[in-house]
């Protein structure tokens, strides 16, 4: 058996987030993703869930245990969050800008990449950086 024969099917990265409920509204009333599974059954708390939209996966887990869970967001803890990006695939980036002023989220309006790509990042209640792009057709 080699690499090529293991099969590989998707990928969900995992994101620390300070605050479970402000993450999981963020990510499916501005961003679309619909919650798949979550680590309690029942109920609104739960440390640990998956997310899912048009086949993108993205896991949430709380960086915290409920009892240690300081105040506010460590800044030494979430400094690495500036490191992290997720890219996402999506043709009509003047849409989401419009749609994401509608509900007052703070994004960078879309400018063209040096790589030919249009462009528009914003950063998700946990300072992981987002950026939704396509390439700009040539004419």
């Amino acid at each position: 058996m080699n690499q090529k024969s293991i099969i590989l099917q998707g990928m969900a990265p995992l994101f620390q987030v300070f605050d479970m409920a402000t993450s999981v509204k963020f990510y499916t009333e501005v961003i679309g993703f619909e919650v798949i599974s979550t680590s309690a059954p029942q109920g609104e708390h739960f440390d640990w869930v998956l997310l899912r939209r048009n086949g993108i996966e993205l896991m949430l887990n709380t960086a915290y245990e409920q009892d240690q869970r300081p105040p506010s967001p460590d800044p030494v803890r979430i400094a690495a969050h500036e490191d992290i990006s997720l890219y996402f695939g999506c043709p009509d980036v003047d849409a989401l800008y419009a749609f994401l002023l509608t509900k007052n989220i703070a994004a960078q309006k879309p400018f063209i990449t040096g790589y030919g790509w249009k462009a528009l990042h914003l950063k998700d209640p946990d300072g992981y950086l987002l950026c939704f792009h396509w390439p700009v057709k040539e004419e």
